[in-house]
């Protein structure tokens, strides 16, 4: 893949920037495994808006992906390789043995014809799913599950990559994208490889309708607001704010700590911030 860019003939193309296709290899999703998806406008059933900024888009059909990866010692043939609106991987089509069909999300590196399996026994291949106990340190995955069995919940966009970096006991070390490590228990699976796509954080969406087509509504500010509809508002002329940044409820952001699930900080050997 690359980035194709383009002659500046208008000034809405001058800085948009988009990926080269040429690893997608059908344009027509596989039908048993594609579901309606409900846009909700950022509302919930009541109809009041519980998530700012969100609204309109184009038109998405779910895909339904494997991350349990759970058809053990059964291979798999990679038939063709697709595009997902809903995320910034790609995914691929597997045809296993016995005649079923899932998708996967695309490692780099994979090609059609390829062949992949899951399971304790698969080799240290791109594309193959083994729990983390049998895979060697220093090893690169993704895909990765928090709960023996419940499917992958991390390390799943594009160009995203872990680490196993040890095991102990019963869990095994694992250095995330950004930058924390945690205990992982070993019987979590995890896909070996990177996540493709990479250059999918290189893409410049060069002006504000592109933005609309993914469903993001303009975003304000909040001292270009009045004071009725957020703390920074108001002022004559252009003001700052004057406080420390906020959202519109008066919660402390920009790097404020808002975690709170101790239930789970035995889990966290270093934080992403390096303490």
């Amino acid at each position: 893949m690359a980035i194709k860019t383009y002659r500046p003939t208008t000034q809405t193309l001058r800085y948009r920037t988009t990926i080269v296709n040429d690893d997608i290899t059908t344009r027509h999703p596989y039908k048993p495994l594609v579901e309606p998806k409900q846009r909700t406008g950022g509302r919930r059933n009541s109809g009041d808006t519980t998530m700012r900024f969100i609204g309109g888009g184009h038109k998405r059909k779910l895909r339904i992906i494997d991350f349990k990866r759970d058809k053990v010692g059964i291979p798999a043939t990679v038939t063709t390789i697709e595009y997902d609106p809903n995320r910034s991987a790609r995914i691929a089509l597997l045809a296993y043995a016995d005649g079923e069909k899932r998708y996967v999300l695309v490692p780099e590196g994979l090609k059609v014809g390829q062949k992949v399996v899951s399971g304790p026994e698969a080799d240290i291949l791109v594309g193959n799913a083994l729990p983390l106990r049998n895979i060697p340190p220093g090893t690169s995955i993704h895909n990765l599950e928090l709960k023996p069995g419940k499917g992958a919940q991390m390390v799943r966009s594009a160009g995203g990559v872990a680490q196993l970096v040890a095991k102990e006991s019963d869990y095994a070390l694992v250095k995330l994208p950004s930058g924390e490590t945690r205990k992982i228990s070993q019987d979590c699976m995890a896909t070996i490889g990177q996540v493709g796509n990479l250059d999918h954080e290189n893409v410049t969406i060069g002006k504000a309708g592109r933005s609309r087509w993914l469903g993001k509504r303009p975003h304000n500010r909040g001292v270009s607001m009045n004071p009725v509809d957020h703390p920074h508002g108001g002022g004559e002329g252009k003001t700052s704010g004057g406080r420390h940044p906020v959202t519109p409820w008066g919660q402390p952001t920009r790097g404020y700590k808002t975690r709170n699930n101790k239930r789970t900080d035995k889990f966290i050997v270093n934080d992403r911030r390096g303490k």
